[in-house]
């Protein structure tokens, strides 16, 4: 029994590579927001800068100045440019952090008596 060779050419236009060049496509695209956002860690610590920051807090990069001014936020200062410390900005949060009240709490507040 004599196996049948079927040798076609395949062009840009046959299904199959149209779907192979648009998970390549796809593929790139994610790769390239991949490149775009990486920021190589220094001793094992992602630094941020203050636009990085300020879109992350959704503060004014004047208020990140603000808070460094009065000593409030840890920074690195480098020939006049501010990096931050991913790990100062988490313990920055969790001591910042407070915990709003519950609106079943609230409810039961006579409002009456205020």
């Amino acid at each position: 029994m004599q196996q049948e060779n079927n040798h076609s050419v395949l062009t840009l236009h046959d299904e199959i590579v149209m779907r192979a060049i648009s998970t390549l496509q796809k593929a790139s695209r994610k790769a390239e927001r991949l490149l775009k956002d990486y920021r190589p860690l220094l001793n094992g610590e992602r630094l941020l800068t203050d636009v990085e920051l300020s879109d992350i807090l959704r503060v004014s990069r004047r208020t990140l100045q603000e808070y460094r001014n009065d000593g409030i936020l840890p920074y690195i200062e480098m020939k006049g440019k501010c990096v931050y410390r991913e790990s100062d900005i988490e313990q920055f949060l969790r001591i910042h952090y407070r915990k709003g009240i519950s609106m079943s709490h609230i409810n039961n507040l006579n409002i009456k008596n205020l």
